[in-house]
């Protein structure tokens, strides 16, 4: 079975270099393939055997549709290519229970689904948590995350199915029949706010990304990062705490039972619940 991985990216290096650790473990890194924003060298040299698309840094007005279209069109020509296509952001790593699934390839032969997603870890730095080195391994340094449906994103598709709004994009006559399909032990783990020092680069190049286009750029969380951090841990602490076991079983009731079926957008997506609860990973995801 051929699996790849693909992600787009600006400057968001600690990331980035977490990405390619994680999937090219899984995938191999040259089934991995970075889109760049722009020439960059510090790129390929965080990714030296990924394939590298470097796109023109110009014109950044509505850029986040123009980001949607182009990473859905190139996720298509890899479908030719591949049996399945991951699609994430360079901050988002899929995670799979080791005492469940062997491997990528092994999950992927145990479903027929078309599309999967996966239930939503927003994973913290916390007051006690170590300062991570530049090549530790985050999850096995942080363990305290959010359940969210916010980030039980789709992220992989074994068809020309184009990724929209944390879901998909199948078709206004087939969203009452599109499987939502969210397999038990499979996780999409956000790291942004795993580490601190990390967070401040990255918030201070959104910061300056949103000022140079002004008004004209509406992406979330961009134009007011360090507010859009300071919610988030603020709701992280007053978030209830629940043992793993059933953590996951209220995402899982609130989240899988419960997809947005969109027949005006033609979508398929999780709900838009962010703080189901806050609970400590289990051991294994060091291993994932």
């Amino acid at each position: 079975m051929k699996i790849c991985a693909i992600t787009m990216v600006y400057r968001d290096y600690w990331a980035l270099a977490q990405w390619y650790r994680h999937y090219g473990a899984h995938l191999g890194p040259r089934n991995l393939y970075v889109i760049s924003h722009g020439h960059d060298p510090e790129i390929a040299r965080i990714c030296p055997e990924a394939s590298i698309i470097t796109i023109p840094r110009d014109g950044l007005k509505h850029f986040d549709r123009v980001r949607l279209r182009l990473i859905n069109s190139i996720q298509a020509g890899l479908n030719n290519l591949y049996d399945w296509v991951i699609q994430t952001d360079a901050d988002e790593l899929v995670c799979l229970n080791p005492d469940r699934y062997s491997s990528f390839p092994e999950f992927f032969e145990q479903t027929s689904a078309p599309a999967i997603f996966g239930l939503g870890l927003n994973l913290a730095e916390v007051e006690g948590d170590s300062p991570l080195l530049p090549a530790s391994n985050v999850m096995a340094h942080r363990n305290i995350a959010c359940v969210t449906g916010n980030y039980s994103k789709a992220w992989a598709v074994r068809k020309d199915i184009p990724l929209r709004f944390h879901g998909v994009f199948c078709g206004y006559k087939k969203t009452e029949d599109f499987p939502f399909q969210m397999p038990d032990d499979v996780f999409f783990v956000h790291i942004k706010h795993a580490n601190s020092d990390a967070l401040k680069t990255t918030n201070a190049v959104r910061k300056s990304v949103a000022d140079t286009v002004g008004e004209d750029w509406n992406v979330n969380g961009w134009a007011n990062p360090d507010r859009h951090t300071k919610r988030f841990f603020r709701k992280l602490a007053a978030a209830q705490e629940l043992p793993w076991q059933d953590a996951i079983a209220l995402g899982y009731e609130q989240i899988r039972d419960n997809p947005v079926r969109d027949a005006k957008r033609g979508l398929v997506k999780p709900p838009f619940i962010n703080y189901v609860c806050r609970t400590i990973l289990p051991d294994w995801f060091a291993r994932a």
